[in-house]
């Protein structure tokens, strides 16, 4: 990881000489907090035009001896849940069993990913989003309980950057069950840190005094451990973030309210104040000044877990859309015949396929390097997913219809088969809002795209630079230009990985070649035209956005498909059904791109703005 602090970056990469205070204070804590790796991983290239297949085609595998760890582990976790949870139950109380949450700790549960010198399962984050896959499916709640024990919670910041001490210390309590928690979120900090008012000042040399007060803290109310994000401030950083480790028992630590939801009605999520908080020096996480670095990455990562979870909703309410479809009997046939539905039906299928397919391929990226630099890749995961899956479960409830609307415990009173759509609808709605909004999640991934162009022309329309230093810019970036532009225009194939794909799926495979390096050239063409002003057009870089993470998933699908094309398991029948999905997935995908070019273009981004502006005023 970078050792870079916020005093030795104290500029970026971008002009913030026409912003005011307040949003140049929070540009420049999240560019401090960056992840200064060159991002060359796989979304990166296709956002720059050149394509790098080689990393995901061949698939990577899952090993056979993780596979089996996996399944064993699954096979537990599904006698636990079979025996013990009643997802409707804990929907309708709002309280998860102290016995369901105990089965769970014997298991191994809390410490999935945690290494077993530590006490915890040691096993691979593919086999974590296998867990969270399983979960999705059948409780959000627990799901969202364990994910913000591990994913956000103590164990992952912990494994990532804490000391040997700190993780001997704690990753054994987290590992048997004792549950963590992430406090970041204020009452009026979001996704702006430089707002934070959560304070922590030294008191002496060995401790802190913490202050504060954080409002959506998922798992507070039974957590033993959390940790808390405060502002350090000094003389030459005033905006410095620091991450600590607070156990809940310490005196000052209180829950002073139990948030409740449309949704996950069984979530442990409060309000904590923090009050005149001893915390020892030795808690802090990661380094002085480093804790919107430690959040952010522990969050890159955590990320991936959300996706996982939906997978796993997607794979149960395309079961029971299935199910209904070809049962339900309408105008002579079962409904899953007509066209209307078919389409439905199909959408779903082919959408869950790909979003597996990206939780895989993510998850394995962290498997061959736990500190892989997955930002973007996990970005789009989470952005792609979440959206599929809300999708996928609004279709679910428009073809059960009233029944889909109905709730188990009422379907279930009349004798009919309680399918819980309208509680899996209610849990997902927060998929696209937790852990970075959807509209936050653009935002990201566009700064993560434009990275290697503002590193090559930044300088050029920096207006706080001499002009000298500009116009030497300038010539470097005419020349760098001159040689990427015109290659983004010259017609090209996939190289290899084409020769590696089943012949059916090849042209998907230059298809998403030739429309990397159309989005290329827009972007490019967006930045000349916009220049600087291009960052405040979030609507049109959003839909740059959506047009990259679709080629993203796009190739993943059809890297995952040839897997499993591959695999000697599969019959004729089942790889002529996957590469007729694999295909009718293409064109999906095609037909979602064509709409954001055409909306492009169109300028009604611009015309949103104003007639938003006019009812601001």
């Amino acid at each position: 990881m970078s050792t870079h602090t916020f005093a030795e970056k104290p500029v970026t990469l971008i002009d913030t000489s026409k912003m005011s205070a307040g949003q140049k204070a929070a540009l420049e804590m999240a560019e401090a907090a960056r992840d200064e790796r060159q991002n060359s991983g796989l979304a990166a290239s296709l956002f720059f035009g050149e394509p790098d297949f080689s990393r995901h085609i061949p698939f990577s595998p899952q090993s056979e001896e993780d596979r089996d760890q996996g399944d064993a582990f699954l096979n537990r976790l599904r006698a636990v849940l079979d025996a013990h949870a009643d997802p409707d139950a804990i929907d309708r109380t709002g309280e998860i069993p102290d016995t369901l949450l105990q089965e769970l700790a014997a298991i191994g549960a809390f410490g999935i990913k945690i290494p077993m010198k530590y006490g915890g399962l040691g096993l691979s984050q593919t086999n974590y989003s296998r867990a969270a896959m399983l979960l999705g499916g059948e409780c959000g709640n627990l799901a969202a309980l364990l994910s913000a024990h591990q994913s956000i919670g103590v164990p992952q910041p912990l494994i990532l950057f804490g000391t040997e001490e700190q993780k001997a210390r704690y990753l054994p309590r987290c590992a048997r069950g004792e549950i963590s928690a992430f406090a970041l979120t204020e009452t009026d900090v979001g996704s702006d840190p430089a707002k934070m008012t959560t304070l922590a000042v030294p008191d002496g040399d060995d401790h802190f005094i913490l202050n504060g007060e954080k409002v959506w803290c998922t798992n507070s109310l039974k957590a033993g451990l959390i940790v808390v994000m405060a502002k350090t401030p000094t003389p030459e950083r005033p905006h410095a973030t620091t991450a600590f480790i607070v156990e809940s028992a310490w005196p000052g630590v209180e829950i002073i309210c139990r948030c409740r939801f449309m949704g996950l009605r069984a979530l442990y999520n409060g309000v904590v104040r923090f009050e005149n908080v001893r915390v020892p020096r030795a808690n802090i996480l990661g380094g002085e000044g480093k804790g919107l670095k430690v959040a952010l990455t522990t969050l890159n990562t955590g990320r991936i877990t959300l996706p996982a979870a939906c997978v796993g909703l997607a794979r149960r309410c395309v079961g029971i859309s299935r199910r209904w479809a070809a049962r339900r009997v309408q105008w002579g046939q079962p409904i899953g015949r007509h066209a209307a539905i078919a389409d439905k039906l199909a959408r779903m299928k082919a959408d869950a396929f790909a979003m597996e397919a990206v939780v895989r391929y993510v998850s394995s990226l962290v498997d061959k390097d736990k500190h892989a630099d997955v930002r973007l890749e996990a970005a789009i995961a989470k952005l792609w997913g979440s959206e599929r899956a809300w999708e996928i479960v609004n279709d679910t409830m428009q073809i059960r219809g009233g029944r889909g609307y109905e709730t188990a415990d009422s379907l279930r009173a009349r004798g009919e088969e309680p399918e819980p759509v309208e509680r899996l609808m209610r849990d997902c709605r927060i998929n696209t809002i937790f852990e970075g909004s959807s509209e936050i999640m653009r935002l990201f991934i566009a700064r993560e795209a434009l990275d290697p162009h503002l590193k090559i022309g930044a300088e050029v329309v920096n207006s706080t630079l001499p002009w000298k230093k500009r116009a030497s810019a300038a010539l470097k970036a005419g020349w760098v230009y001159s040689r990427w532009y015109p290659r983004k225009w010259l017609p090209g194939g996939a190289g290899e990985a084409a020769d590696k794909l089943h012949p059916a799926l090849r042209d998907d495979l230059i298809a998403v070649s030739r429309e990397s390096r159309r989005l290329a050239r827009t972007l490019f063409h967006q930045m000349i035209l916009n220049g600087p002003a291009l960052e405040r057009r979030q609507v049109l870089l959003g839909q740059l956005v959506d047009i990259g993470a679709e080629l993203f998933v796009w190739s993943c699908a059809l890297g995952f498909a040839e897997s499993k094309i591959t695999d000697a398991t599969m019959t004729s029948s089942e790889v002529d059904k996957l590469v007729r999905m694999m295909r009718y997935f293409g064109k999906l995908t095609r037909e979602r791109i064509a709409n954001r070019h055409a909306a492009l273009k169109n300028g009604l981004d611009r015309d949103s703005y104003v007639v938003g502006r006019d009812m601001l005023a």
